[in-house]
């Protein structure tokens, strides 16, 4: 199982990359001296307001005090005290607009203040201890430094403190010793989060150019239905990052022994804090989406990083982040607290054209006499196909995916819908990919069934199906349900239902995606309206 699951230190050190220095924030005492402070303006406020209030008494005792003495002397005090009842009159509108503005000044302060705490108790980063004068840190101390940080911001905090416990430099630099303690209260607020209250959300190829995609021809009706474009994905994975959602790797929320046995896992987060799992289908640039405004394959670029590349109308190549893999691998650059321990998503993949935009199915070397008129035409545009090439090209990608996070599932050779084919179709179909997809991948034992099919209904697994899919190392399933949550943990599986986040669910159901996003803000203005009903495109 470990070649399987994801080793994020590239990603680790490409983020570290970015960091040029150590930021210097706040640390606990200043955080007290700022508290205390606040404390010292409140209490002047109280004692202003007394004051006035006492004022007001002696006022008011002067007032019966000149009362008293107009029964005694006369229209001369009376003049006297209807001068002084205009005065008093004036003071005491004067001191009750003092005392409206005071209070709303404190009122004022009390939410500036619960707003910083929330925010102070909110903050991912770790708080660094207080700067000294007599110790600067050196180049590799400062690696070190920034390698614990990151693990902290994506709530790894044992890792934190280990990489900074076991450095040569621990004992004597106290910002090191001062990290381990905040760290470890950190740790200490985490909650377990319930493994069957766990969303799982998924996309298909995101759109990048909407006048193609939706320019009226046949395929339209159905990237209306199931696609979502760049500028809604955008969108989705901003609101979940502002409302707490964490990325989390379906691995820790179930486990699985040599023997195929499993147990529940564990996800620790801090309180507001809520873990999804990210998948996305589909994941092999099609021949049939060419020229419809959609990448057409994943690729390493000069620095390391995954990117798409995509074909302009002039036939020039673009790389850049046309799709789901590399637009989260950015988020996470400038946001790495939306990764639970440096997890991304799930990728679903077919074989028959290939993986990754790569095409690798041996198909395209042994050209059957059944062969698809769309390969037969790619074929006849590439004369200089290698079969080897383009394996290695994929599989290289797929490495470089792994480490950045990314997990890889089946979804099955040929798109097939697994509640409808045979048992014999199925077993045909998954040699198939464990032939010419799990040599590229390392291998997998997550299978995300095309169209959102499923082995049995809400009963739990059982059957020749399923009995053959465990028999050849599946231990995750998932389907596509619209609830908030669909768990299923049993002795032998872990299955999971998924939620679309496209044209059709944010058109039809955008109820349904409230707890994520509000839809109608999302909802792409290039999208042709109504959406087409499941079964009219």
């Amino acid at each position: 199982m470990s070649e399987m699951k994801p080793d994020s230190v590239e990603t680790e050190e490409r983020l570290l990359e970015k960091e040029q220095d150590v930021p210097v924030e706040d640390d606990d005492k200043a955080y007290e001296e700022r508290k205390a402070a606040r404390q010292e303006r409140r209490r002047r406020e109280k004692r202003k307001r007394r004051n006035r209030r006492i004022v007001g008494g002696i006022l008011v005792a002067a007032v019966a005090a000149i009362g008293v003495g107009v029964g005694f002397y006369g229209e001369e005090l009376q003049t006297f005290f209807k001068e002084q009842q205009v005065k008093i009159s004036q003071l005491t509108a004067s001191n009750k607009k003092e005392t409206a503005e005071d209070t709303k000044k404190a009122e004022a302060t009390e939410k500036e203040e619960t707003k910083e705490t929330e925010q102070t108790s909110a903050k991912v980063e770790e708080t660094p201890a207080p700067e000294d004068n007599q110790e600067t840190m050196t180049k590799e101390e400062k690696k070190i430094y920034k390698r614990a940080k990151l693990y902290s911001q994506q709530y790894n905090y044992d890792k934190a403190i280990k990489v900074l416990k076991e450095s040569s430099y621990y004992e004597t630099n106290s910002r090191f010793q001062h990290a381990v303690e905040v760290y470890q209260k950190k740790k200490d607020s985490c909650v377990s989060w319930p493994i069957d209250q766990v969303t799982h959300v998924f996309y298909h190829t995101l759109i990048a150019d909407t006048s193609k995609a939706f320019d009226g021809d046949y395929k339209a009706a159905d990237y209306d239905q199931v696609m979502t474009t760049i500028d809604e994905f955008n969108k989705i994975t901003q609101s979940m990052y502002d409302k707490g959602y964490v990325m989390v790797n379906i691995y820790d929320l179930a486990k699985v022994d040599e023997n195929g046995n499993m147990s529940a896992g564990e996800i620790l987060l801090p309180p507001g804090k809520v873990p999804f799992v990210l998948s996305q289908d589909d994941v092999c640039y099609y021949h049939y989406m060419d020229g419809d405004g959609f990448a057409t394959k994943l690729v390493v670029d000069e620095n390391g990083k995954i990117r798409n590349e995509y074909v302009n109308d002039d036939g020039s190549v673009s790389v850049g982040d046309y799709d789901m893999v590399p637009l989260i691998d950015r988020f996470v650059e400038e946001h790495p607290d939306f990764s639970y321990r440096g997890a991304k998503g799930i990728v679903a993949l077919t074989g028959y054209n290939g993986i990754l935009g790569y095409r690798t199915d041996i198909s395209y070397e042994t050209r059957p006499d059944d062969l698809d008129q769309n390969k037969v035409d790619w074929l006849n545009s590439h004369p200089d196909f290698n079969l080897d090439t383009e394996r290695e090209e994929a599989k290289k990608v797929a490495q470089a995916m792994k480490e950045e996070g990314w997990v890889f599932a089946s979804h099955t050779w040929g798109h097939l819908n697994v509640s409808q084919i045979s048992l014999e179709r199925l077993q045909a179909d998954t040699q198939k990919f464990k032939e010419n997809v799990d040599p590229l991948i390392g291998g997998t034992d997550i299978i995300i069934f095309a169209f959102g099919a499923d082995l049995t209904g809400v009963e739990d697994y059982s059957g020749d199906k399923f009995e053959y899919l465990k028999s050849q190392g599946y231990n995750y399933y998932c389907n596509v349900d619209s609830s908030k949550y669909y768990v299923q943990l049993r002795d032998r599986y872990f299955r999971m239902g998924r939620r679309n986040l496209d044209g059709y669910r944010m058109y039809y159901n955008p109820d349904l995606l409230a707890d994520l996003f509000d839809a109608s803000s999302v909802f792409d203005s290039a999208r042709p309206v109504p959406v087409p009903p499941m079964g009219q495109n």
